[in-house]
């Protein structure tokens, strides 16, 4: 069935003409397509789930049961040839199937060809098989499922098997049949936002009068940072901000064209945000997963665009709501989204997952209601007003990184009259005081208009998954800043303790380092055996007092740039608290404090003794320092981090087990972070030139070697005269830039000091 071999193609030069076509008549445009449409009904099955079972029963029965739990009243099954089985014995999707209809689910059930059978539909003999499936089905289940649909990521050449005539065929057949019984029909399944296909099937199935009442569309978006964000992958990464092509544009573009040639409803047959994919980039794939699926709904809830949207699969560990226990390798050959065959593992390993949860809350409080507005959408924050059953509901959350705080959007009585919901269903305390990535339901039990003002944070960055771990606001004496703390009694010892006001940085002999910031140790008031390492500008230059007033605090960039490395899993010393003085013109007066970090050596010194001559360090063989620290700043850029003050002094190492290194990174105020790929090859190299600069020529090569061959490179000339222009620039530096004038006034001092008292 995968069809490995041959790989038919749907894209024809009628495709491309029928969507050139469409789309230089203007007719692809729409007014305001990115945002949400007001004052519509979603319905109460708007939230649905793919479902399969396997040979045993109980996982018939299991399903159901975790169905109704979620809270889901439609379900689609993949049937394909030998599903319904024989006269000897019902097969295990036939006795799945009556299970769902006998349980009161609203059944989607999706009719997959075999590869092989997709790609011959032009052949009379597999056209005489594929009819004969058809009646049987009807005949067996006919006008007991919501409806039928046709087609399976018909676009996906390796997939799915089909031409462009061959699937007219299989169509031609389908529909007469489904339509001779009055049962709703499907299809054709596109996957993915690709509107050529839409525009063109669309054409030709009406010149044939053989309309779907019900448009499919993949409404994928897992490719993309977040669900939020724009689309790169139809006008590139440098276009991607100028049109717009957001997951909401998306549905109502394609519902645009849907009513153009006449079809009313469009629904997303599947959807997923694979664990394997999320990982890439953040460690807590999970959270996030949950966090996604619940903004991916409310998303297209918000719409108005979409009839109705499923996950699926229920069961895999690779995308399921539900783990079956396997792992990434006991994925099938052919993608789930194409044929979601059979349940996996074995029903005892089955595990709930945070999607779960977050699928269920969210079901529970848009399925049924009315989409009143967005209060805000598109810029950071997320706020969305629903009303259901007499009730006010506001759906909030911000995109990845950010936060806001309630009583900058609510009124602190309207929050003490709401009830608040956590994305997995959790009652939050009126306390609560942040809006975070994962979605959050404000409930008010009337239909009153409720005022609110949303507002983003500014300049402010969170890792909202940090588990067994709150973040506290200090809001008051004119100062201002977070901490965070394992619980409020924690976070009041630590502001209590470590006050802006009772903190002042000591001389030049007290301190790690005293230069343009004053860096110390002080107890920490946790654990005395432990130490807190805090972080003060005490030295402004003028350009840099200037250009500074336009950014956040000191103390604010390094708390964001250590939560931008947690977020993504990179290490770095762990955040405690920052805190900043409001309107502070000097600007140092703020504060950083971290965990101090206890490291063997920093990867400079590690490097300068190799450049010494020196063949080990502390028993490590260079081979074996060069191989992972080039994989640490493969996994570090692969995540879009460039940390910009990636110096030698500034990576701590330690030695665990095996010889494994362990990487912290320090002075995190000027790292940036990127939404998007690829990850730009000239802030490869920044971090590379400063991290190697202090290792002679043999170890660069070596290191970049590794590094460039980890992403498929070479390191080249180019690459080459990147290191020698940054040793050309550190020369320059000590010479004649700021270094090189101390040292020439130290000289000039010392001269004038030999010459007093020589006279």
């Amino acid at each position: 069935m995968t069809g490995a071999s041959y790989q038919p193609s749907m894209l024809t030069k009628q495709v491309v003409r029928d969507g050139l076509s469409y789309f230089l008549r203007g007719d692809m445009w729409l007014r305001h397509a990115h945002l949400p449409v007001s004052g519509h009904t979603i319905v109460d099955d708007f939230i649905g789930v793919c479902v399969a079972t396997q040979q045993d029963p109980a996982v018939d029965a299991y399903v159901i049961a975790q169905l109704q739990a979620l809270g889901v009243k439609r379900v689609r099954l993949d049937f394909t040839y030998g599903d319904l089985g024989n006269d000897e014995a019902e097969a295990p999707n036939a006795r799945f199937l009556s299970a769902l209809i006998a349980a009161g689910f609203h059944v989607n059930l999706h009719l997959v060809q075999p590869f092989q059978a997709a790609k011959h539909m032009q052949l009379a003999a597999e056209q005489v098989i594929w009819r004969q499936f058809i009646v049987n089905i009807l005949d067996r289940f006919g006008h007991q499922l919501a409806h039928i649909e046709i087609g399976s990521t018909i676009n996906r050449k390796r997939w799915s098997g089909y031409t462009f005539d061959g699937f007219l065929a299989t169509w031609d057949i389908a529909y007469t049949l489904i339509k001779a019984r009055n049962i709703t029909i499907a299809g054709p399944n596109i996957q993915d936002f690709e509107p050529f296909y839409n525009v063109s099937l669309l054409k030709h199935l009406k010149a044939r009068q053989q309309l779907p009442d019900v448009f499919s569309n993949n409404l994928f978006c897992e490719r993309v940072p977040e669900p939020e964000s724009n689309d790169h992958r139809i006008f590139k990464y440098q276009w991607t901000t100028w049109f717009d092509y957001n997951l909401i544009k998306k549905a109502r573009l394609l519902q645009k064209i849907n009513q153009d040639f006449g079809v009313s409803a469009l629904i997303s047959p599947v959807a997923f945000w694979a664990i394997f994919r999320v990982q890439r980039r953040y460690p807590d794939a999970l959270q996030k997963q949950a966090d996604y699926a619940a903004r991916y709904f409310l998303l297209l809830a918000a719409s108005g665009a979409l009839k109705q949207a499923n996950w699926g699969a229920l069961i895999c560990q690779r995308e399921g709501l539900i783990s079956d226990g396997l792992t990434e390798h006991d994925y099938p050959a052919l993608e789930r989204v194409t044929h979601y065959q059979h349940a996996d593992g074995a029903l005892q390993h089955y595990q709930l997952q945070p999607s779960f949860a977050a699928v269920k809350t969210c079901a529970a409080q848009i399925q049924g209601a009315q989409y009143v507005r967005a209060l805000a959408t598109g810029n950071g924050l997320e706020h969305h007003h629903f009303e259901k059953d007499g009730h006010t509901i506001h759906a909030i959350w911000t995109q990845n990184g950010k936060v806001a705080f309630l009583d900058a959007i609510y009124t602190q009585a309207l929050l003490t009259q709401a009830v608040m919901v956590h994305r997995d269903g959790t009652v939050l305390a009126n306390t609560h005081a942040f809006v975070t990535e994962s979605p959050m339901y404000l409930i008010w039990h009337n239909t009153t208009l409720v005022q609110a003002t949303p507002t983003l944070a500014k300049d402010l960055t969170i890792h909202a998954h940090q588990q067994g771990l709150q973040y506290f606001r200090l809001d008051e004496d004119d100062w201002q800043g977070l901490v965070l703390a394992s619980n409020a009694e924690e976070a009041a010892l630590l502001a209590q303790q470590l006050h802006p006001a009772r903190l002042q940085a000591p001389q030049k002999e007290g301190a790690l380092r005293h230069a343009r910031n004053a860096i110390w140790a002080v107890p920490d008031p946790r654990n005395t055996a432990a130490q807190l390492t805090i972080k003060q500008p005490v030295k402004m230059y003028p350009h840099k007092a200037f250009l500074d007033r336009f950014k956040p605090s000191k103390a604010k960039r390094s708390w964001n740039g250590a939560m931008e490395l947690m977020r993504r899993g990179i290490g770095t010393a762990m955040p405690v608290a920052y805190f900043e003085k409001v309107g502070d013109t000097s600007l140092k007066q703020n504060f950083y404090v971290c965990e101090y970090v206890q490291s063997e050596a920093s990867i400079g010194q590690i490097f300068v003794a190799f450049a010494q001559g020196e063949s080990h360090f502390n028993g490590l063989q260079a081979e074996e320092v060069y191989f992972q620290f080039a994989q640490f700043c493969h996994d570090m850029h692969g995540r879009l981090v460039y940390f910009r003050d990636f110096s030698g002094g500034n990576i701590l190492v330690n030695v665990g087990a095996d010889k494994q290194l362990g990487f912290s990174l320090i002075d995190t105020a000027r790292l940036r972070c990127f939404p998007l790929t690829p990850f730009p090859e000239k802030y490869r190299l920044a971090d590379m030139t400063r991290a190697c600069h202090k290792l002679h020529w043999a170890g660069r090569e070596r290191v970049m070697q590794i590094y460039f061959g980890m992403i498929g490179r070479q390191f080249t000339w180019r690459h080459r005269l990147a290191f020698h222009l940054y040793d050309f620039k550190v020369r320059l530096k000590k010479t004649i830039g700021r270094k090189g004038w101390k040292r020439l006034m130290k000289k000039l001092k010392g001269v004038g000091t030999s010459h007093a008292a020589s006279g």
